[in-house]
């Protein structure tokens, strides 16, 4: 995995003692007498139950070899929940990244049909990178304001939110928004620490600071149950609830899908809004 120190186990083991008070350890000691916020690389040898050198080396990158034992004690020290355990471990090469050559960037024609099955909701496929690899009509209506003709390749998600001027319009709640896609795009990558398609996007949009503040953070987490904001320039405001699925198949990818509340204001935008998209896709099409 890319990180500014290409250490990422050390990165991530130095912000998380860095973010967990003496007190949420069970250490006693006050906020006045500590010249550092969080754990100190010796109190979490100590929690952990390894000798202070032996973390000193891990978190410096000099041991690369730590035991399960010694990860799941650290992982108990620094009261990682279950995501950032599993990041931990897969930082630490203790578990196999996704095959290579695996067929995460296509989408079984069964779950393109399951998509178009969403008919009032608005249902996408992510690849790992969170490359939009495939949308139902009402996706693609929401999503069109981001839309790039002529553009190789398809749509990715990170890329618009840090990157395209409109943004911030559309996703009036940016800031929650790209806190948890930066957080899930670290999760993705801590799977596969060489997918070429994740490091290329890292290598676009490290230098980006609002993307750099987030991903150097070190937080992991799934994309979970989520309540987003649109504001799109046909319809105006839309609001959804998106549930997240992981496709089994296809290790890497997953369906989100996005439904407004039953016979609210957003379920007839949506609805109108897809149907303006259809209507201009036949026009184009004619």
């Amino acid at each position: 995995m890319q990180t500014l120190t290409g250490n990422a186990l050390g990165d991530f083991l130095r912000a998380s003692r860095g973010s967990l008070h003496p007190q949420e350890a069970g250490l006693a000691g006050g906020r006045g007498t500590r010249r550092v916020a969080g754990l100190r690389r010796e109190e979490v040898a100590v929690l952990a139950g390894v000798s202070a050198d032996y973390y000193a080396r891990l978190e410096q990158g000099r041991e690369r070899s730590p035991s399960s034992q010694v990860l799941d004690a650290i992982a108990r020290a620094l009261r990682l929940d279950t995501d950032s355990r599993g990041h931990l471990y897969r930082l630490a090469g203790m578990n196999p990244s996704l095959r290579a050559g695996s067929s995460r960037d296509l989408v079984d024609p069964a779950l393109l049909t399951l998509l178009d099955s969403f008919v009032a909701a608005a249902a996408y496929v992510l690849g790992p990178s969170f490359d939009i690899l495939a949308t139902n009509s009402p996706a693609a209506a929401l999503l069109a304001p981001f839309a790039q003709p002529g553009a190789e390749g398809p749509l990715n998600m990170v890329k618009v939110l840090f990157l395209h001027p409109e943004a911030k319009s559309v996703f009036i709640e940016w800031d929650s928004v790209t806190r948890a896609t930066v957080h899930a795009l670290h999760l993705n990558a801590g799977y596969d620490p060489n997918n070429p398609a994740i490091m290329a996007l890292l290598d676009e949009l490290l230098p980006v600071d609002a993307f750099r503040t987030l991903w150097n953070d070190q937080t992991v987490a799934g994309l979970a149950r989520a309540y987003k904001v649109f504001v799109h320039p046909s319809v105006g405001r839309i609001e959804l609830t998106y549930q997240t699925f992981e496709v089994r198949d296809a290790p890497g990818q997953q369906l989100l899908v996005g439904t407004p509340a039953i016979g609210s204001s957003s379920a007839d935008a949506l609805a109108l809004l897809g149907s303006l998209h259809a209507t201009a896709a036949r026009g184009v099409h004619a």
